[in-house]
């Protein structure tokens, strides 16, 4: 989780990673003309660089989603696709049509 105490450059060479995530803290503020974008787009151009899948964490707004799709985040969770949900409303997500819609539109969610 880049953005949190518990992440470093270094672990990316010392650990088999195939992902890394970015933090919602970096996401929040993404189009609000901050240096957050600059950050997130090293994360993923690091990211793809080391052909690590890279997943956005905190997407709230169509916003947010629509940025980190130009910006080619591979993956991306949050509160805009969906709150957490149990595993027969997760099934019947899948059926719906706007779900559907949704993963046709923006691409891959997760």
């Amino acid at each position: 989780d880049f953005g949190t105490g518990y992440s470093s450059l270094g672990y990316l060479r010392a650990y088999p990673f195939d992902g890394i995530k970015i933090d919602k803290r970096f996401i929040a503020s993404i189009s609000s003309g901050s240096n957050d974008r600059a950050v997130v787009q090293a994360i993923i151009g690091l990211g793809k660089a080391m052909g690590l899948t890279v997943t956005a964490e905190g997407v709230e707004t169509e916003e947010q989603l629509d940025i980190l799709g130009v910006d080619q985040c591979n993956e991306v969770q949050g509160y805009f696709m969906s709150r957490p949900i149990d595993k027969i409303a997760f099934a019947r997500l899948l059926h719906d049509s706007r779900g559907a819609q949704l993963k046709s539109k923006k691409g891959r969610v997760t």
